[in-house]
This record gives structure tokens, sequence and C-alpha cells, in this order.
């Protein structure tokens, strides 16, 4: 279910005012549990270490990434192979 259009976007506070604390284009890497949390056109040009559950990804953010929340860009689930031994045989057969 979407957020109410009267409330507008979820913006962390803390966060913002971390990246208003920092100069446009510094290469520190802002750490953030907050996946929920809107990307804003303040936060363009800005590395945001965006916590997946483990550890924290870096999140290079750009324009195209206006409007979307912060925990698109870190996944969560790491994808392990199907097959188990016979596809790991078969994987081996064809190096």
């Amino acid at each position: 279910m979407a957020r109410s259009i009267k409330k507008g976007p979820y913006i962390d506070e803390k966060l913002m005012k971390k990246v208003t604390n920092l100069k446009k284009g510094d290469k520190t890497i802002i750490k953030t549990w907050s996946r929920d949390c809107v990307i804003t056109p303040e936060m363009v040009g800005f590395t945001f270490g965006v916590h997946n559950g483990k550890d924290h990804l870096p999140v290079f953010v750009v324009e195209n990434m206006v409007g979307h929340k912060l925990g698109e860009f870190s996944p969560t689930r790491k994808f392990v192979k199907h097959g188990g031994k016979i596809q790991k045989t078969i994987e081996q057969s064809k190096k």
C-alpha cells in the first residue's frame, strides 16, 4: 500500500541532516539503516552505505534514482545456484 499523498514521501530527517552537512561531490560514504527513505534531488551525487541486514552496500545516487527508495538498490538476499551436485558436475565438465 502506498503512502498517502497528503503526508508526502518519507524522508529520514537524520539522513537529510547528514547530506546537508556534506559538500557536493564529497566521496565519504553515509551509512544508513533507513532502507525505506525516498531518494530526493538533494541526495544526487552522494554515496550511501545502505544496510542489507548483514553489511552496508555502497549505493551511488544518480538522477534516475530520484523518487525510488534506498532499499531498492541494496538486495537483501543472495542467489545461490540451483541443482546441487549434479549441476556442479555439469558446470565443471563445460570448463
